[in-house]
């Protein structure tokens, strides 16, 4: 069964949908507040309620202690289905760009605007009506090349951002005092105003010394850069793996200065007074945020970026624990299981596919093996990767042979596509403007090399998607498992009070549970992974293991 959730001039509005999406019966308004006590009502039936944003309505609905078990984001959807090549001739894939095509109030810029142009027009006008925007999509679906592929996407996508509301909501346990002990080790008491920590000056010292510049200013790369140069050390950019290269006085100090100062700027004393109250993080989440399905985060909260040296703060309640759990090389694996590489799948069978791509003597060392398998997925084809890049390939022709398709595809313009169905966006207007030109009767050599070179960057765009988004996906259906599972085992009456998930990042999930319940929950994390490969992947046998720690605090996990 199928309930709409919209708002009206009236208030929100609650219509009953059959399984095509038409409406069955009369719409009911009902007000602000009695909407809580209306969909308390109709979840004992097991409806997926379809609305537009999951963000919009179901903190609303959890800050009432209300929780629902299945939704149809539309907004998330309609972004699958406008750019999937799935639906390339639906009519909502063709239809003129409305504001279904702008992103969530929460959504931020994705991560790949800033390294690609896309080929995006702008929304059109509002005119959002629900119940015509789910036809649609339900429309979309049916007519889909493969619906039930697509079908688990949506599913999988509208899950997630429950998941990401459920634990924005419960929060992540933290103890501040811990956070504070931890800062005041790393970088000295915490310091008044907008001064440096002591052991942060103290640092800094030492590089003006090493450099014979009193008044530098490692923070500024052009003053860091200057500073450098007088010294005799050229380089480019002043990123630590290029000031790794060097060899001077100044280098070991500047590298502690970098790493102390990002944990100062990242999770120092102010992040700790921004994001935790009452003894929790709230992670802020944004499901789809990525352009290939995976999730980004909102705000400078860095839901999806916890450094090792604070994790120590994250603690679990008294009587409580924390099951972590993270899938061990799941891109590589999702790769043998998307191409059907049975050799690449009997080589993570044992557990480490690394070490098993060694016994078949594809490379020799397990470190070549990794790079070689990372050069695969993300297009390095110089130096060391692109030495063992041709072993990999004769060893494992359809895996290899599935990326490499993927970046020819890319580097002509064209579109792929994720295992479920979630396609890549076409290369922007300069991006074409400059493959035209290259070959062009008044085209220079500069021309054609610059074309060359940006085609082989979206290639290496492309050749990453695939795995990428297919890897977004099975996390998706992992999640969404596991969701369901915690919740049929119980143990409360409300989410915080049962084992629940608190924390996600790209592979890797956390679980606060009561103690007793540990060795169940762990369970259950390996029975919703297991059932994510065979929801994905049917009978093909890859396997998806985890590394499963039950601990106290998050910081003894790894």
């Amino acid at each position: 069964m199928y309930v709409a959730l919209f708002s009206s001039a009236e208030g929100p509005v609650v219509q009953r949908l059959d399984s095509d999406g038409v409406p069955v019966g009369e719409p009911r308004t009902v007000t602000e507040s009695g909407l809580a006590g209306v969909v308390a009502e109709l979840e004992p039936e097991h409806p997926r309620w379809v609305w537009d944003d999951t963000s919009r309505w179901y903190p609303v609905l959890l800050a009432a202690r209300i929780r629902v078990e299945r939704c149809v984001d539309l907004r998330l959807s309609h972004a699958i289905l406008r750019n999937s090549a799935l639906t390339a001739g639906s009519r909502l894939a063709t239809a003129p760009r409305s504001s279904w095509d702008r992103a969530a109030p929460e959504t931020i810029e994705r991560v790949e605007e800033a390294l690609f142009d896309f080929d995006e027009p702008a929304a059109g006008p509002v005119d959002e009506d629900v119940l015509a925007e789910f036809l649609s999509q339900r429309e979309a679906i049916a007519a889909a090349e493969d619906p039930r592929r697509l079908g688990l996407l949506l599913a999988a996508e509208s899950a997630g951002a429950l998941v990401a509301a459920e634990m924005m909501y419960a929060g992540l346990p933290w103890r501040s005092d811990v956070h504070d002990e931890i800062l005041s080790g790393y970088l000295g008491p915490r310091p008044e105003g907008g001064e440096r920590p002591p052991i942060l000056e103290a640092v800094l010292t030492r590089i003006r010394d090493a450099l014979e510049s009193p008044g530098l200013n490692p923070d500024s790369p052009n003053e860091l850069l200057k500073a450098l140069g007088v010294a005799g050390l050229m380089v480019k950019s002043t990123r630590s793996w290029e000031l790794k290269k060097l060899k001077h006085p100044a280098i070991g100090p500047l590298l502690e200065y970098k790493k102390l100062s990002r944990l100062l700027s990242a999770n120092g004393w102010h992040w700790l007074d921004t994001n935790v109250r009452d003894g929790r993080f709230h992670p802020e989440y944004v499901p789809g945020g990525v352009v290939t399905g995976r999730w980004a985060s909102k705000g400078g909260g860095g839901a999806l970026q916890l450094p090792k040296q604070i994790r120590g703060a994250v603690i679990a309640d008294p009587g409580w624990k924390f099951v972590v759990a993270d899938a061990s090389q799941l891109e590589p694996r999702i790769l043998a299981a998307m191409s059907g590489d049975r050799g690449m799948a009997e080589a993570g069978s044992a557990g480490d596919l690394y070490a098993g791509i060694v016994a078949s003597g594809a490379v020799e060392t397990r470190d070549q093996a990794k790079v070689a398998m990372l050069g695969a997925m993300y297009g390095a084809t110089t130096g060391e990767s692109g030495r063992l890049m041709p072993k990999l390939a004769r060893a494992y022709p359809r895996a290899i042979g599935l990326v490499e398709q993927a970046a020819r595809d890319g580097e002509r313009g064209e579109i792929v596509t994720t295992r479920l169905g979630r396609s890549s966006p076409l290369p922007g207007a300069s991006w074409r403007a400059s493959q035209s030109e290259a070959y062009g009767e008044t085209a220079t050599d500069a021309d054609t090399s610059r074309a060359r070179g940006q085609a082989r960057g979206w290639g290496r765009f492309t050749r990453n998607f695939v795995v990428q988004g297919s890897a977004a996906e099975w996390a998706l259906c992992w999640m969404a498992n596991l969701r369901r599972s915690l919740n049929d085992l119980g143990g409360g009456d409300w989410i915080t009070d049962a084992p629940h998930l608190v924390f996600f990042m790209h592979d890797e999930v956390v679980v606060h549970c009561p103690a007793e319940l540990a060795e169940i929950v762990e369970g259950a994390v390996r029975d919703a992974a297991a059932e994510a490969g065979r929801l994905m992947f049917g009978a093909i046998p890859v396997t998806f293991p985890l590394t499963v720690a039950v601990v106290d605090n998050y910081g003894q996990a790894k």
